[in-house]
């Protein structure tokens, strides 16, 4: 069994696995080192699930259609909410992780953005942390599992049936290629909008899981929907601009304002103010700025001082040290945040067992779509991943019994491998130039507020990168390259960015975090997702209607009678 990714989901999967099926070989392969990489890693604000009432599974089934704009698939979002409270549970008593208390004794859950209840588990605000040091020391502990660090997937496998049949692999610090055979594929890889100028994911992502699938010829749903966090730090001519602030500082109270010291989300959701979801607060800081009522650095503040220092120290003792690192002082005074590319809602096709539409490949966490539909909500990420990344260890542990092993092209491999080392041999222009376009590109055309006419320039600038990261090279060999890794990194995001911009131009409404200024508002006969799949030659894109198995979006309050009732 091959697990591209160690994550989150990617880890869960190894220890489901090794603990279903002890004999059963797990290989676990990542860019970079094993629990130190990716995105779970960096995960702040927390973990949603339902532990007590007044809370309960329905809302949160609710709570997040409703913030998805209604086009999640409902079976995985019930799937997410459902197993979300034992999966809580799996990681303290099972794996070792602690989570924060109340005074009595119990998890302690905190209020989130775009939640009817305090539901977000958490330790301080470096939940992700704890999350992964304890499940990397599982996965060390389990004798079926290796790790194969610092080797980065570069292409599916397939037989002539197009049944995948493992990954052909570079081996990063000797820069040489290897064919990794496996009888089952789990991609979790991590999305990551690393295509954007300013991100707030791990730098290492380039969308590599969603372009293997793609090129293999997976279908992908709702690409179009990459969120934008409002809150990630602006500090000029640093690269560490985008860096977080997370979501709990507004829900425990935080204020935004505007240059001119104005509490601006008035203007834009009256009701719930800061507390709204992550697209409009984002698309509202966006057009603060956008519309010259920014700070001298582009940027809108956070407040949390009337808080108090002591309270704010306590509770989010990352983010203040992470503030105090450039001199600014996040417990006693605003400090200057934007909005940032966070997280792509869509991915790979995929059904409640993480089955993708090509036998032998699996998928869960970011490179998954269809969990959070338009919109994730905060504290839904981390839950998504370990919830259908331990599912998909269970359901591939069992698949695999009995099952031969794809008779994949060794021949097909080595060409992929010539070409992918091509730039090796090359004189000619470095990747950088063309990365930087990229990301402007992006950020201006394809980021929180777009219309027709900067997604065709999109489109057609983003063809004219690919055509000119064909003819690129790297200077130096082939070992610990990182100008090789800049130009596979330049090469997916690329194809991925298209794909992003391809469906959002298909889309003609706004619905969460896609925004047209052309279609401003949701038409309901878009209650649709976008499918697009590579078909001879050319990406195929088409509309499909939502299947809305278990709640009516027409009238979600009177559907959860219906819930309880099925489950």
């Amino acid at each position: 069994m091959l697990i591209l990714g160690a994550g989150g989901a990617g880890l869960c999967a190894a220890l489901h696995a090794a603990d279903l099926a002890p004999r059963l070989s797990v290989t676990v392969v990542v860019k970079g080192l094993l629990g130190r990489a990716g995105c779970t890693r960096m995960v702040q604000g927390g973990y949603n699930a339902v532990l007590a009432a007044p809370d309960s599974l329905e809302a949160h089934f609710l709570d997040t259609l409703r913030g998805g704009g209604w086009i999640n698939d409902q079976e995985l979002v019930w799937t997410l909410v459902s197993e979300a409270p034992g999966r809580v549970a799996e990681l303290e008593g099972r794996y070792g992780c602690f989570f924060d208390r109340t005074p009595e004794g119990r998890v302690h859950q905190k209020p989130f953005a775009g939640q009817s209840h305090d539901r977000t588990i958490h330790k301080g605000d470096l939940t992700g942390i704890e999350i992964m040091n304890r499940l990397t020391e599982q996965v060390w502990s389990r004798p079926s599992v290796r790790g194969l660090e610092e080797h980065r997937a570069v292409e599916l496998l397939q037989d002539d049936a197009g049944r995948v049949g493992g990954a052909l692999l570079l081996d990063v610090r000797r820069g040489s290629f290897v064919l990794a055979r496996s009888r089952a594929t789990l991609l979790a890889m991590g999305g990551g909008p690393t295509m954007y100028k300013v991100i707030a994911c791990s730098a290492d992502k380039a969308a590599d899981g969603i372009a293997l699938a793609y090129r293999a010829g997976a279908p992908l749903k709702d690409m179009e929907m990459v969120q934008f966090h409002p809150t990630g730090l602006v500090i000029p001519n640093s690269l560490m601009t985008g860096a977080l602030l997370e979501e709990g500082l507004r829900g425990a109270g935080g204020r935004l304002l505007n240059g001119p010291g104005e509490r601006f989300m008035a203007r834009y959701d009256a009701g719930r103010m800061e507390r709204s979801t992550r697209d409009l607060v984002s698309r509202a800081a966006f057009t603060e700025i956008s519309e010259g009522r920014g700070t001298p650095n582009g940027a809108v503040w956070i407040d949390v001082s009337h808080l108090g220092a002591a309270f704010v120290e306590k509770n989010f003792r990352g983010m203040v040290k992470r503030c105090r690192d450039f001199g600014r002082d996040l417990a006693r005074e605003p400090v200057e945040v934007g909005p940032t590319a966070h997280f792509m809602m869509g991915g790979v096709v995929i059904d409640p067992a993480c089955r993708t539409a090509l036998e032998g490949l699996f998928a869960a966490g970011e490179d998954a779509g269809g969990v959070h539909g338009a919109n994730r909500l905060g504290g839904n990420g981390v839950a998504d991943s370990t919830v259908f990344g331990g599912h998909a260890g269970d359901v591939m542990a069992e698949w695999v019994i009995g099952r031969a092993l794809p008779a994949v092209s060794p021949g097909r491999a080595e060409d992929v491998a010539r070409r992918l080392a091509a730039p090796l041999a090359r004189t000619g222009p470095p990747p950088y130039p063309l990365l930087a376009q990229l990301r402007s590109l992006m950020w201006e055309r394809v980021g929180l507020i777009r219309d027709r006419s900067g997604l065709e320039a999109a489109l057609a600038e983003l063809d004219e990168i690919l055509a000119r990261a064909a003819a690129v090279a790297v200077p130096g060999g082939p070992e610990y390259n990182l100008a090789w890794q800049d130009w596979l990194n330049l090469t997916n995001m690329t194809t991925v960015a298209r794909l992003i911009a391809r469906s959002a131009l298909e889309r003609t409404e706004s619905r969460g975090s896609h925004y047209r200024r052309d279609f401003p508002d949701p038409d309901p006969g878009w209650l649709a997702n976008v499918l697009v799949r590579w078909e001879n030659g050319a990406a195929r894109v088409r509309k499909e209607a939502v299947r809305c198995s278990r709640v009516p979006a027409e009238a979600p309050g009177a559907a959860m009678l219906a819930v309880e009732v099925g489950d």
